[in-house]
């Protein structure tokens, strides 16, 4: 039998011509949807230098991958090697894969965003059809864009990226400053030279949480920035990286929010440092009868734990502290992240503390903390 030709190669890149699509933006989650382990996310990582050594880590679930190189080779296109690695992560690792394509890593994040669990995306290479694909998008979603930036751009009309892509470049640096107004109309055509870095280490690292109802006891709020400030801190020491800034958001029920930012005394890592903060930033925004529909942490301005300088307290407590911390993170990675937590985070919605004995007087309000 006469093998089949092969199809032919790709002609080079000119200038002028849309690139093909070789950028995937790989996001990972477990089978109970949750992120997955830092081991296994050391082997997925693994996985994906099989068809490249262009990788970049996102921790904890997600990764930018450039496998241009790697198109010839394994005779695919960008679709085909995504959809390698989604099966090979699902058969090897029970982890399942969202993946967004594109020509560049904004695109492929972008694509990202709108795909379900297991689901690949991708956007056409050609400008016509990236276009179409910004055109509707809210000013939120473009990449780069928090939620102050969405807000100045929203306050003079521009609320989709197709209206930021049709303003002058001269209006977007008057309303953003000459830097970031030339970044977000750039954005807003698809355009992003920011290549991608093998093994640089995330500047920033977020989670959030979501109330099943809007809340109102800000009890049960301190109670979610508790845990999350506790998995910040154990994802952080986990990837050798700490913090020298904390940004709180909170989402409202009108689905407005509310960022504000805290510089730490010191980088940091250590889970009762970013609670205290994460509180600290919590009062000061003098929520009364606020409905929340989520709070989110955002550890800032990362940089490598070896690098930065930490503060001797001769205190026995903080060394006792730090102690316990270290074998706390043992215990995690040997029997799962979710067996070890801070107590206080234990009181579920709904459940109202035990009552005091008998001829004792409660504790007022701030006698005890979360």
């Amino acid at each position: 039998m006469t093998p089949a030709p092969r199809p032919p190669a790709a002609p080079p890149e000119h200038p002028g011509v849309p690139r093909q699509p070789g950028m995937l933006h790989i996001r990972f989650r477990a089978a109970d949807g949750t992120p997955p382990s830092a081991g296994c996310f050391e082997q997925l990582l693994w996985l994906l230098a099989q068809f490249t050594p262009v990788i970049e880590a996102l921790p904890p679930d997600a990764a930018l991958a450039d496998v241009r190189g790697a198109l010839r080779y394994f005779d695919r296109d960008a679709a085909g090697i995504a959809e390698l690695v989604r099966l090979r992560a699902l058969a090897w690792h029970g982890v399942q894969c969202t993946i967004g394509i594109g020509a560049n890593p904004l695109l492929a994040r972008m694509a990202a965003q709108g795909a379900g669990p297991g689901e690949i995306r991708a956007v056409p290479d050609d400008a016509v059809a990236v276009a179409a694909f910004l055109e509707r998008r809210p000013a939120s979603a473009l990449y780069g864009v928090g939620p102050a930036t969405a807000r100045a751009l929203c306050a003079y009309g521009l609320d989709s990226v197709g209206r930021i892509a049709a303003a002058p470049p001269a209006t977007l640096q008057r309303i953003l400053g000459a830097k970031t107004g030339r970044v977000v109309y750039e954005r807003a055509h698809g355009i992003d030279p920011t290549p991608v870095t093998p093994n640089a280490a995330a500047r920033s690292m977020a989670a959030e949480h979501r109330f099943v109802h809007d809340e109102l006891d800000p009890d049960r709020r301190r109670r979610a920035l508790l845990s999350l400030a506790d998995g910040l801190g154990a994802r952080m020491r986990a990837s050798g990286q700490v913090a020298r800034a904390l940004t709180l958001t909170v989402r409202y029920a009108d689905r407005s929010t509310t960022s504000r930012t805290r510089r730490l005394d010191g980088p940091t890592a250590h889970g009762p440092a970013l609670t205290e903060a994460a509180y600290a930033l919590h009062a000061a925004l003098g929520l009364q009868r606020a409905r929340v529909r989520s709070v989110a942490l955002r550890a800032e301005d990362l940089c490598r734990a070896e690098l930065a300088a930490r503060q001797l307290t001769f205190d026995p407590a903080d060394d006792r502290a730090h102690r316990i911390e270290a074998a706390v993170d043992r215990a995690r990675a040997r029997f799962g992240t979710g067996s070890v937590r801070p107590a206080a985070t234990l009181g579920g919605a709904g459940r109202t503390p035990p009552p005091p004995p008998p001829g004792t007087k409660p504790p007022g309000p701030g006698a005890a903390r979360a």
